[in-house]
This record gives C-alpha cells, structure tokens and sequence, in this order.
C-alpha cells in the first residue's frame, strides 16, 4: 500500500476543492438560513459540475462516469464533504451504485438519465419499525399474475422530494432456518406517478439543512415484474453487492468536514489573543489541536487503507465498519473541541462550525448506527475463533 498521492489523484483533490470553494461555499448561507435549496440553484450548479467532469464520478467509465478506483473515489467525496451536505450532494450528485445492478432495460431507463443529470433516484429502506433491523420490515410486496402489488410505508428517505423514481426493498415471503423463519425481500424501481405510489413530508431535521426526508406510501401499488432489480426474493444480495462502500462514502465526508473545522480551529488558535498571548500557546488550547489533528489522522489511515482493500477485493464488513465508525465518532470531537476554540463565536453562523457541529450528529445514526457498526466488528472477531 502506497501512502503518497499519486499525480492524478492530487489533481482530483486540487480540482474537487477548488469547485467546492468557489461554486458551493458561496451558496452555503442561504441554504443554511432557509433549508431550501432552490432548483434554479441546483441546475446552475450542476452545469458546472458537469462540466468540471465532477457530477456522477463515482460510476464507471463504460457507463458515462470518470471510473475513479476506489481510494480515488474517496479522496473526491472528502473533498465534496467540507461544503453543505444538501449542496454537495444534489448538485454534484452522484447516483446510487445499486443502479448498475440492473438491467440493460433499466440502465436506459434509470442509470444513463442520473449519469447525464436529467433524473434522480432515492433509496428506500427504513421504515417507522425498521431501522437497524431491517429484517424487520413490514412494508410488503405480494406477486399477483405477472405484476406486483405493493403496500407499506418507508420514511427518513432522502432527497425523495426531487426523486424521480425511488429503489425500494420490500418484504417478499419468508423461509425456514435454523433460526426460526427469515424474512425474504426484494427490491423494485417505482416511478413518480404510479398509482398507490405517494410521497409527503418528512421530518424537520437539526443535520444537513436543505437535505431533505420524506415519508412515501404504498397502497395496492401495482408494478409490472420488469420493475424488479435483482432476483425475487435476492433482495439483501442485491444490496450488500452494490452498497458495500457507503460506509466509506459516510468516512470520507467526516474526514472532510473534520479538516475544514480543524483548519478553522488552528488559524483561530493563531490570531486569537488573551492575557497578551495567542491563545495557541496554551496547553489547553494547544493540546487540543494536537488531539484533533492525531484522531483525524488515525480516522483517514483507517478510511484509506479499507479503500485501498476495496480494489483489492479484501475488505471486510468490520474494516468498512472501522472507518466509518472511527471517522463518524472522530468528527464529532473535532467539531465541538473547534467551537470550544473559538469560544462564543464558534456557535455564530457566521462560520461554518455551529453547522458542521449539528451535521457531524446524523452521522453515527445513518448507514449503521457506531452501535451497529461495533456489532459487525466484534462478530467478525469472534467468528474468527469459532465464537
């Protein structure tokens, strides 16, 4: 494993922040102080990331993306993670990987129009009783003729509003195990418009202004069997081949946001001055920015060396868990010790602290809770000595 940048990536890097810099820092506060992005701002913002080669980097390059490795791929969402969660992701989007699941039909259908800008998807999973447990899942899907009929309600989907079709997983049967019956689900496109398919508000919510939830429902919805992505019944195959690096998505936008609030931090510790000294100069200051800069670090090592055993093909569940859950955790500490810093005036919205401090929150709730995340590793752990 090689530590050092190679050429094209610090190119990535330089080009990725500059574009943030100039195109996403500047719409920051009003989308801060309205919780509104608005769609005229996000088709501007947009033509410019399409043409910056930025929009849609992480899919392939047979499929229109820039067909960045994996490590490479980080480096970029890193880089998009120092700006405004809603900005950074609505108008230099990137679509779900799950899209290249599907079929050629599909690819036409859904892929190649998220690709090109002109669709969005949104990804529809939990639901009121089922968050961590996804087995749990009540919302169902039934087969009847050559359709299927959908019921449910799923809710804390994001960016479901803009959505132009949804990627839902639905319970579809059960089957015996040494366990007790399992639950067997499948996933399915569905249109915006399709009847029985409705989408209302979610939730007000403290994080990522401007990211918005929202609750969809189901009732009798009926799909055709070429809505189905995957195999019935396959639908958790499905997902853990094409969701595998989330976690490492979520690990790079904590590193990001963590070296935009350090940066804030040590500059501040540098000007700032009492009892006639910068107050970098004392060790309750000083110490802390040595914590911040020593946690981030170990959480990009982490984040780094799960990208780098992605391309390898020998990542585990408890290496992605690692990252996710150090860079999640480590980004919480870094936020609060910057406003601590600062003092009163890391709490004004003047700088982006107060945000990046609230942002910093969801992310050791979504795509696996830190409980979670420390189930996965300490059973990877124990399966290893027959535990």
């Amino acid at each position: 494993m090689q530590f050092g940048l190679t050429d094209e990536q610090k190119m990535i890097v330089e080009t990725t922040r500059s574009f943030v810099e100039n195109e996403l820092y500047p719409h920051e506060a009003e989308v801060e102080r309205t919780g509104h992005l608005r769609m005229d701002l996000i088709r501007e913002v947009q033509a410019k990331a399409i043409e910056a080669g930025l929009y849609a980097a992480n899919m392939p390059e047979e499929v229109g993306g820039a067909g960045l490795d994996t490590l490479s791929w980080l480096l970029y969402e890193r880089e998009l993670g120092r700006a405004n969660y809603a900005l950074h992701w609505t108008c230099v989007a990137r679509p779900s990987n799950i899209l290249l699941a599907g079929t050629a039909e599909q690819r036409e259908k859904y892929l190649f129009p998220c690709i090109r800008g002109e669709k969005w998807d949104c990804l529809a999973m939990t639901e009121p009783g089922a968050g961590s447990d996804l087995r749990g899942m009540r919302a169902s899907a039934r087969q009847e003729g050559g359709d299927w009929v959908l019921n449910g309600t799923k809710h804390f989907i994001s960016h479901a509003d803009i959505a132009d079709f949804a990627i839902v997983f639905m319970a579809s049967g059960e089957e015996d195990t040494p366990r007790g019956k399992k639950k067997l689900i499948t996933a399915f496109f569905v249109d915006k418009g399709t009847p029985g398919f409705s989408v209302r508000d979610g939730y007000r919510n403290v994080s990522h202004r401007g990211y918005t939830n929202a609750v969809l429902e189901f009732d009798e919805c009926r799909i055709p069997a070429s809505q189905m992505l995957g195999e019935a019944h396959k639908g958790f195959e499905v997902a853990n081949t094409w969701l595998g690096a989330t976690r490492l998505q979520v690990a790079a936008t904590c590193l990001g946001r963590a070296d935009r609030a350090l940066g804030h931090a040590i500059g501040y510790a540098a000007e700032r001055k009492q009892f006639g000294q910068q107050i970098g100069k004392f060790q309750g200051v000083s110490f802390k920015l040595a914590d911040m800069a020593m946690e981030l670090k170990a959480a990009e090592l982490l984040t780094w060396e799960a990208a780098w055993k992605f391309d390898q093909c020998s990542v585990t569940e408890a290496d992605m868990s690692m990252a996710k859950l150090k860079a999640s955790e480590m980004l919480a500490m870094v936020a609060d010790e910057a406003i601590q810093i600062h003092g009163g005036m890391g709490l004004m919205d003047d700088l982006p602290l107060e945000r990046i401090w609230r942002d910093a929150r969801v992310e050791r709730i979504w795509e696996g809770t830190s409980e979670i995340q420390r189930h996965i590793i300490s059973r990877e752990l124990l399966r290893a000595v027959g535990g």
